[in-house]
């Protein structure tokens, strides 16, 4: 009956325009996230879970940009069919970035929403259990728009032959571990909270400013204080480098930072952003 239910949905919207209201006027359809749901910025999921396409950042492989959590709400742009598969085009409140070619997921991955549905209100954990999170990931590999480090079952339903998904990346550690609370992507991570002034400080100053959630960022990377003595990130580690979740003292993380880039207080603009870092202060400040 689902299935059945979804084919209708997914046919009926093909004709949709890609707008805020349908020619009639009427408003665009929702649907909810039933489970965890991968958001790509392609409609071909057949392809991109094949199992014959590596899912591979380091080579520019990159059509994930994010999995939804269960509740995640979705507005219905239209609906199309690629390689035998029901797609749907969708935007989300729950990731305000753009995507040239646009947001999909696969429409078995939703149902219909209510008309009282209401968005996902994230609850943001305790100090101890965002650590306990954080902590858990440790060892896991890091997968671009991954933020579910175990993986998504029903993509081990549907696509079993894919990647699954086990990992997270760099703001997906951060994502998995706040409940969805944080923001999605470093472009916004680097404004985020307050600023931790840092500018013209060396090394030992800065990490003995650090708090447990500080977050040292940059436009492309993000790393979480995770307590007195470490840092916790995952990095994308191409060329052979260290990949994955991995913890890092925090002298000797900012020392290897600062090898390349200077501390600022504010995110600059443009080309100097190249070679700067700030810390955002954002727990308990934002959640509170």
């Amino acid at each position: 009956m689902k299935t059945l239910l979804l084919a209708v949905i997914a046919l009926a919207l093909v004709a949709i325009p890609i707008s805020n209201r349908t020619a009639s006027g009427a408003s665009l359809r929702k649907v909810v996230a039933v489970s965890y749901a991968p958001v790509l910025n392609t409609p071909d999921f057949a392809g991109s879970f094949s199992g014959k396409v590596q899912l591979d950042p380091c080579r520019g492989v990159r059509p994930i940009e994010f999995v939804a959590l269960p509740g995640t709400l979705f507005t219905v742009e239209r609906g199309l069919e690629q390689n035998g598969v029901k797609i749907l085009r969708v935007t989300s409140n729950d990731y305000p970035y753009h995507s040239k070619t646009g947001l999909f997921i696969d429409a078995r991955f939703v149902e219909a929403a209510g008309a009282d549905t209401k968005e996902r209100r994230p609850h943001l954990p305790e100090l101890a259990e965002i650590q306990k999170r954080l902590l858990a990931a440790l060892g896991k590999p890091y997968v671009w728009g991954g933020n579910v480090k175990d993986g998504v079952p029903l993509l081990r339903k549907y696509y079993p032959q894919g990647d699954p998904l086990a990992g997270v990346d760099c703001s997906g550690l951060l994502y998995q571990a706040t409940d969805g609370f944080t923001p999605r992507n470093t472009s916004t991570l680097i404004g985020y909270g307050e600023a931790v002034p840092v500018a013209g400080l060396t090394a030992e100053l800065i990490a003995a400013k650090l708090k447990p959630l500080d977050l040292l960022v940059w436009n492309g990377h993000v790393m979480v204080v995770l307590d007195d003595d470490s840092i916790i990130e995952s990095r994308m580690g191409c060329g052979g480098k260290p990949s994955g979740v991995m913890i890092t003292p925090r002298l000797e993380l900012v020392r290897q930072i600062m090898k390349t880039r200077k501390p600022a207080d504010s995110f600059p603009k443009g080309s100097a952003g190249a070679k700067s870092f700030v810390v955002r202060r954002w727990f308990p400040v934002a959640g509170r």
